[in-house]
């Protein structure tokens, strides 16, 4: 049995109905698109009409906006966390290698005026730049082995620069320093100076507990002659006292010996 033989027809394509539907069609979905914007959870939306900027923000969720008339810019407020290394020297002439970690926001009310002002990625345009000022200023005055032990102290003073100089525009939460890299020549000669200082410390330990012990042993020693010169003195005040110490030790036996005659010449005769 021979196939139906199928015949293409190209004027069943040029129904002018058809293009004008298919037409239509295309801009519903186009102007459907260009007329919502969602913004996420932690942004903010920025309208911007034919380049008038509104100071009313868009919330999160689904938005509104004019076809090809109106932009959104969609920025961030949340906390966010770039991590970078930048040089800077010490008050003696050391350089140092500083590996740090900042922590910021911007502003909700700063968004608009961040996008008037500053073209670009505010971190790039704003902070970074401050940073590699704040850090080279800081370090200047230390040396490099302060810097290396005062880490904690430093960081606090570039935070604080790092704020004053943003006057406010982005929030900076915190700036972590991770590492401070020096040269392997001064790493050696820091890690001696800590050695001998440990020795140090160790000997004076050792010094400080037989200055104690010999004290000790100084005040056992008045102790006891201060004992001796008070029963001395209990015995030339009253000589019965040798007579109560000698019943305090008797062990309940008659004497076999006993001592005559007087001074030196004293002679010890037996009794039994």
């Amino acid at each position: 049995m021979s196939q139906p033989h199928l015949k293409f027809n190209p004027n069943q394509f040029k129904n002018p109905n058809l293009l004008v539907i298919a037409g239509a069609v295309l801009v519903g979905i186009l102007l459907l698109s260009e007329s919502f914007v969602v913004v996420n959870p932690g942004q903010r939306g920025i309208r911007v009409t034919l380049g008038a900027v509104s100071h009313n923000l868009l919330p999160e969720g689904p938005n509104l906006k004019l076809p090809f008339i109106q932009k959104i810019q969609v920025q961030s407020i949340k906390q966010q966390s770039q991590p970078g290394t930048t040089s800077a020297f010490s008050s003696d002439l050391q350089t140092m290698q500083v590996e740090y970690q900042v922590l910021y926001r911007l502003p909700e009310k700063k968004l608009v005026e961040l996008y008037q002002k500053y073209q670009g990625d505010p971190y790039q345009n704003l902070i970074l730049p401050r940073i590699e000022e704040t850090v080279k200023q800081v370090s200047a005055e230390y040396r490099a082995e302060d810097f290396v032990k005062k880490r904690e102290a430093a960081k606090v003073r570039v935070l604080a620069e790092l704020k004053n100089s943003l006057h406010g525009l982005i929030n900076i939460d915190d700036f972590p320093i991770k590492n401070i890299d020096l040269s392997d020549d001064l790493e050696h000669a820091i890690e001696q100076k800590q050695i001998k200082e440990q020795e140090a410390l160790a000997k004076k330990y050792e010094l400080d507990k037989a200055r104690r012990q010999a004290e000790i042993t100084i005040v056992d020693a008045e102790a006891e002659a201060k004992a001796v010169r008070i029963k001395g003195d209990a015995i030339k005040a009253s000589p019965e006292v040798i007579n109560l110490e000698i019943a305090k030790k008797w062990d309940g036996k008659s004497p076999t010996t006993v001592v005559v005659g007087k001074g030196g010449s004293n002679v010890l005769l037996p009794l039994r």
